[in-house]
Formats: C-alpha cells, structure tokens, sequence
C-alpha cells in the first residue's frame, strides 16, 4: 500500500494522520494520504515566503530553462503519469494521455512566457507641463500564491496555477484535491530534478475545509487561485481581503445549432463535448439549443452516436466513459433525473447506474427550471432544447447564473458576429463546441463562473504587480 507524505522544503514529511484513498472505478483503497494541520500548513507558508526572497532574484533565463526541464521529463513519464491519473480520478487512459500532452505545452508555454514578462514606456511629457522625465513599468513577482485545485484535470490544472507563478518567481503553496493528490505529489519530484528551489513549492494533501483557512488568510500569501465550486469560491472571495484572487468556478456550457450545418460532421463532436470524463468537466455540453427545424435529426443522430459510447474499466484502452468521481456524486446526479422526470422530461437515453458510473443521459422536453439545465450538472447528462430563432436561442443561452464558455454553429457570419456580441460568457466559441479549450488563451467566466483570468500570459499578469517607476533627466 502506497503511503505519502507531504512535500515541505523539498523534503517530504510524514503527519500523524492519513485518509485512504479509493480508486473511484473499483472502490479499492490505493494509497494512504498523508492529512495535513493547520500548522503545516502554516510551515509550507513561512518555507514559500523564505524561498521567495532568493527565487525571485532568479531570471527570466533560468526559470524559463527550469521549466523546459520539467516539459523533458514529463515527456520521458508520459505514461507512468497518464496511469496514475487513470487510477486516481478514473479517467479513461486515452483522454489521461490527451492531458499530459496538454500539460506539457502548458508547461511549454509557461517557460515562453516567462522570457516575455516585460513592461512599457509611459509618455511622460503627454501631461501638460510636463518636460525632461522619463517613465516606464516593470512587473514584479507577488511572493506567495496559494493554489487550491479539483479532481478533474489533475495535472493540467495544478500547472495552470505553478507555471505562470514560477514563471513570474512566486512560490507556491499547493493544496489538491483530496480525490488526485498522488497527481501533484509526483510534480514535486520532477519540479526537484529540474532544479526548482527548495521551497518554492510546498504540498499540503487533506480536507480542503479544515485547510483552507489558513491557506487563504496567512499575512504572507498575497495571492490566491481557486478551480472548484461556487460555494467555496464564494467563501473564499469573502476572507481574501486584498489580497490578489482567482476564481474558475462553475458552468452549466451551452451550445445554439442553427440550419445550414452539416449535422453528421458535427454530432460525434457534440457528444464528445458532452460525455468527456463521464461529463466532469467545467465547460462540459450540458444544454443543447437547436433550432426547430433541425431539431428532430439532430437529436436522432446525437442518440445513435451516444449509444456507440463504451462504458468500463478505465484502463482499457476501448473505454469511452469511467465512472463519477464519487458515489454520492452519482446518488446527486440519479436524482436530479427522476425529479427532471416528475416534472415532465424524457430521458431518450441511458441515465442507469452502470457500476459506479452513469450511462450517458440525453433529456428532452425539459424545463428551464430544472436541475440538469439551470444548474452545473457535472456529470454525463445532457439536455437538448428547441428554439425557433437566433434571439430566441440568444436569450435562453443566456438565462443561466453562469457564463463560461458558450459556442455556435452556424453558417451565416452575421448570425456568428451577433453571438460574439450577444452572449454572456467569458469566450464564444463559434462552430465548435462550447468545451474547446487550448492552454494559452484567456479562459475565465463572467457572472457566477468567476474571477479572473487562467491561459498562460493572462495568469502571469494576476501573478505579477505593476509597479511605476518615473524619473526627471535635469534638475
């Protein structure tokens, strides 16, 4: 039985209690985790803040090199990362090695842009009365970023938070979710072999409720980066005080499909973006708008595609679809169907509990009110809904708290600019799924989705201070 520890100073240490953790496939318990305190959390802090004072004097040269090593060595590992990932969050192995090669361009990204932190000159005689001064900005490193991350994509998003913050000569303190440690904890040792000081990075593994605290109110940690739900998003954003904040909070992704597209290029597309780790996704497909006319062979050829779809073992290589990353996750999500049901929807397919995962849902005649359109579903649900015109589908994409991702497909550029202008989301995404992401663009929500911005240069920026400096040439 594997036993970790926590990662402090570049060394790991051993605490006085553990939790075990289970593999969400089979139910069997896999490792032992170390359960941090308060007060090691507190020693990860005051190590982050020591490390600060020399990592930060290091250039831009060698922390781009430090992490092109840790894009080497990932490389050398890909597959021992991609199976502990598969263990772990019971993701299928093909989409687990589909992350790695994520990560590690975001990695790659993060060491290009850390040779790109730059500032401006500023005009100063633009000012009236203005002569013989000179002025420019530079960026600085924070100190401290605590980063807290989900089970979902557990090596891509823990290098979203530590690429940008090293990049930019942070330190960081990490707490991961308590379902994908062993994810994070196997970064440790390859941030070490590529040369990363002691003590910029720093792991605490445990319950994110009785850590989270002290991660986010200690005086050194100036800034705070969060992946996971509103509710904790929110309660954070309550204690963070000035310090610097980044939310990825929730979605409930919508996606308009207007006549004119060619429906059997785009459905295998629209069921990938909807079922993809059993749907566990923050820009996952949940609510499907098309348009009236399209509606009944759309909704036949997403059917017929859901049901090629391959529960099993995530480990094998022919498995489409692993399990909820919990029970109690899959008890939520079974009854959020039976109550869609009550009320009038129509399941036309699966939603049976499957071992512990759930057969891909496809849900028609469903309401606005309901759970599975109006709240993040977060599972392998997805509800397809008519509408009769562009503003129409407009309005009901927008009648939702959320605002991540949102996509169009359609034909005519002038339907296509309307979307772009008219949709309330963080990025549109126009013939395509709303569930495309690439690792280096702006990627964040408005309304309850969050705060802030992730994709490389764009956190780099949230990670960094922008100091200005003025001089006068004569005196």
């Amino acid at each position: 039985m594997k036993k970790t520890m926590l990662w402090l100073n570049g060394k790991w240490q051993d605490t006085a209690s553990s939790y075990d953790l289970k593999s969400p496939y089979s139910g069997e318990v896999i490792a032992q985790i170390a359960k941090a305190t308060p007060t090691e959390v507190k020693q990860a802090i005051d190590g982050a803040e020591k490390a600060f004072q020399t990592f930060k004097k290091w250039t831009a040269y060698d922390r781009a090199e430090m992490l092109y090593r840790v894009v080497n060595l990932m490389r050398e590992r890909k597959e021992e990362l991609a199976l502990i990932m598969a263990d772990e969050a019971g993701k299928p192995i093909r989409t687990s090695r589909s992350e790695i090669d994520r990560t590690i361009a975001t990695y790659q990204f993060t060491a290009e842009e850390a040779k790109r932190i730059s500032g401006e000159t500023i005009p100063m005689d633009a000012a009236p009365g203005i002569t013989d001064r000179i002025g420019w900005t530079k960026r600085e490193p924070l100190g401290v970023v605590a980063a807290i991350t989900p089970f979902n994509f557990p090596f891509n998003l823990i290098a979203h938070k530590l690429g940008p913050a090293f990049a930019a000569g942070n330190t960081v303190v990490l707490k991961p979710a308590t379902q994908t440690p062993l994810s994070a904890l196997v970064m440790a040792e390859l941030f070490k072999e590529a040369g990363l000081p002691d003590g910029a990075l720093q792991i605490v593994t445990g319950s994110g409720a009785e850590l989270s605290d002290g991660l986010i109110t200690h005086p050194a940690v100036k800034k705070v980066t969060f992946t996971g739900s509103v509710p904790v998003g929110l309660s954070i954003k309550e204690k963070v005080g000035l310090r610097k904040l980044t939310l990825e909070l929730g979605s409930n992704a919508a996606l308009l499909i207007e006549p004119g597209i060619p429906l059997e290029k785009i459905v295998s597309r629209c069921v990938e973006g909807a079922f993809g780790f059993a749907g566990q996704v923050c820009i996952s497909l949940q609510r499907i708008y098309v348009h009236a006319s399209i509606l009944d062979e759309f909704t036949k050829l997403f059917i017929e595609q859901t049901k090629k779809l391959r529960m099993g073992d995530p480990f094998e290589e022919t498995t489409d679809i692993g399990p909820m990353i919990h029970v109690d996750e899959l008890q939520r999500v079974i009854g959020w169907i039976k109550d869609a049901e009550n009320q009038g929807a129509v399941v036309q397919t699966g939603g049976q509990i499957v071992g512990n995962g759930l057969e891909p849902a496809v849900l028609t005649n469903v309401s606005p009110d309901m759970n599975v359109v109006c709240a993040e579903v977060f599972a392998p649900i997805v509800t397809i809904i008519p509408y009769t015109s562009l503003e129409e589908g407009i309005t009901m994409v927008n009648d939702s708290k959320y605002g991540l991702n949102a996509g169009i497909y359609t034909a005519n550029l002038m339907d296509a600019m309307k979307a772009a202008d008219d949709i309330q989301a963080g990025a549109i995404i126009i013939n395509d799924i709303p569930t495309f992401r690439v690792d280096h663009m702006p990627y964040g929500g408005v309304k309850m989705s969050g705060y802030g911005r992730e994709g490389v240069k764009y956190a780099v920026e949230e990670m960094t201070e922008l100091k200005m400096i003025t001089m006068k040439t004569k005196i």
